[in-house]
């Protein structure tokens, strides 16, 4: 077993057209929406992730893991489990990959409650599922952890 996480953390919600991210600090455990990646191709997306990496110097990633509300896998969880190892191999930190069923819903409920909708919503609500998935995080822990090695299945 790893030791529990301390120091900023960059959570993921990972999109094939938008990759939402959060920061927080694993100590404090107090977590904040903080931008919305997208481009037209991988590069460039991964181009902004490490412009924020190094501007946050975190000291792990966490990525939603996706899945059916039964917990059965789908494309976007291999998609995502694809994305968290390429995370490690570009920027080689420990990945986390937290269960993100519930963070969509949370995310407009915290935007519900904050009079954010429509046009402004959508801006937002990748960034808000990223601090859900972060959030999850901090409180309950990883559902699987990467460190460079294949994760065994539990």
């Amino acid at each position: 077993m790893h030791k529990a996480p301390t120091g900023t953390t960059l959570a993921f919600d990972f999109g094939e057209a938008r990759i939402g991210v959060a920061e927080g600090d694993a100590e404090v455990g107090i977590v904040h929406p903080l931008a919305t990646v997208s481009g037209q191709n991988n590069e460039v997306k991964f181009e902004a992730i490490a412009v924020l990496v190094r501007e946050w110097q975190p000291r792990q990633l966490v990525v939603g893991l996706p899945t059916h509300a039964d917990g059965t896998e789908h494309e976007l969880t291999r998609l995502s489990r694809k994305f968290g190892r390429r995370l490690h191999g570009r920027f080689n930190l420990p990945v986390y990959w937290v269960d993100e069923r519930m963070s969509s819903l949370y995310a407009e409920s915290l935007l519900a409650e904050a009079q954010v909708f429509g046009k402004k919503q959508k801006t937002v609500l990748d960034q808000v599922a990223a601090q859900a998935i972060l959030q999850g995080f901090f409180d309950g822990g990883a559902a699987e952890y990467f460190n460079g090695r294949e994760e065994g299945q539990s």
